[in-house]
């Protein structure tokens, strides 16, 4: 497989309906930051990628105003994924493997608070069976919180989870919600939706993140220490959620197994947005104490919709980059109860 990294990663702070811009103006800044920060030139970009949700928007084609903050004239190489940015990540390094080009800016955009992000995240749900009863996404998720409550574990373990994702959080200016809190001061919360209280959710996000991958020399000639690629996988769930387990997650041990996760991990950024489903991640995908999870904060300090997964990869990134990590797991999630998930591992090590 040709050789592929990431060079550069940029992201916008995470706000709520108080941010008036659109997603165009949201987005422009954070894509001129991650090329500017690339060291490639907006010309010598190859191919572009984005994704979104058409949803969050409530129009058709929506991602196409995205191409505003891009600029498309002259003509440029240009596809979407209506998925998180992650996915749209994914395309690019399979079209980097082509061969014909080096580069590819991949972004991702989403304005969760235009619309009741629970009710619309429905949409996503069994058309025939589940979508008809309407339960809101936070509902769903705590069916999943109870399972995995029910297969042996205890609700400080949640608050355990969120109480470090906020205080991670408290280092990173981009994040949303951050806070040094006591395990027992968050128990003592009211339920949101039994056994999920308020901190045990993600906050509604509006934002956007943007990486910049570059292959072989290209990459070692623009960035000092790269964040290669060394595996890439994603996996699906049974979309019926009756027929799945979900106090684990099977389909991220698979794409783990296929990206090539093993001990040696540093770092691992994790989209996990309900506290419950890290725990679920961390034993699918075997990381021991001692790697650092979710030191950005993750999703439970800033999730914005379409674009979380994507920064979770770019976080990873960033931390091989400056040498803070040598090797990193990166992990993107879509759908309900963590449905659909993507593993990437990234290391700053010189090509085997």
């Amino acid at each position: 497989m040709r050789e592929v990294a990431v060079v550069s990663f940029a992201q916008s702070a995470s706000v709520r309906a108080e941010d008036t811009r659109n997603e165009v103006e949201i987005l422009m800044p954070v894509v001129h930051e991650a090329i500017e920060r690339s060291g490639i030139g907006r010309k010598e970009i190859g191919f572009t990628m984005s994704g979104s949700c058409d949803y969050l928007a409530g129009a058709p084609f929506a991602f196409v105003s995205g191409l505003d903050a891009v600029g498309a004239w002259p003509p440029i190489r240009e596809s979407h994924v209506e998925m998180d940015g992650a996915w749209a990540m994914y395309e690019a390094w399979v079209r980097l493997q082509h061969g014909d080009i080096d580069s590819a800016l991949v972004y991702a955009f989403g304005k969760s608070s235009l619309g009741d992000l629970p009710d619309v995240l429905v949409l996503q749900l069994d058309p025939y069976y589940v979508a008809p009863l309407w339960p809101d996404a936070v509902s769903i998720a705590a069916l999943q919180a109870r399972a995995w409550l029910d297969a042996g574990h205890t609700e400080e373990e949640m608050a355990g989870v969120a109480a470090r994702s906020r205080k991670a959080a408290m280092a990173n200016p981009m994040a949303q919600v951050k806070g040094d809190h006591a395990v027992s001061d968050l128990m003592r919360e009211p339920y949101l939706v039994s056994p999920l209280r308020r901190h045990d959710c993600p906050p509604i996000s509006d934002g956007a993140a943007a990486v910049v991958l570059a292959a072989g020399d290209l990459a070692r000639r623009v960035c000092e220490r790269p964040a290669w690629i060394r595996g890439i996988d994603h996996r699906i769930e049974a979309h019926s959620l009756g027929v799945r387990d979900l106090a684990t997650s099977a389909s991220t041990r698979l794409a783990a197994e296929r990206a090539g996760v093993d001990g040696a991990i540093d770092v691992a950024e994790l989209h996990a947005p309900f506290s419950h489903q890290e725990p679920i991640l961390r034993e699918a995908l075997g990381l021991g104490d001692g790697v650092d999870v979710n030191p950005s904060g993750g999703a439970l300090s800033a999730n914005v919709m379409m674009a979380a997964g994507l920064t979770r990869v770019g976080e990873a990134a960033e931390r091989v980059i400056d040498g803070r990590a040598g090797r990193a797991v990166a992990h993107a999630t879509s759908g309900p109860c963590l449905q659909q998930n993507l593993v990437c591992v990234l290391d700053g090590g010189v090509a085997a």
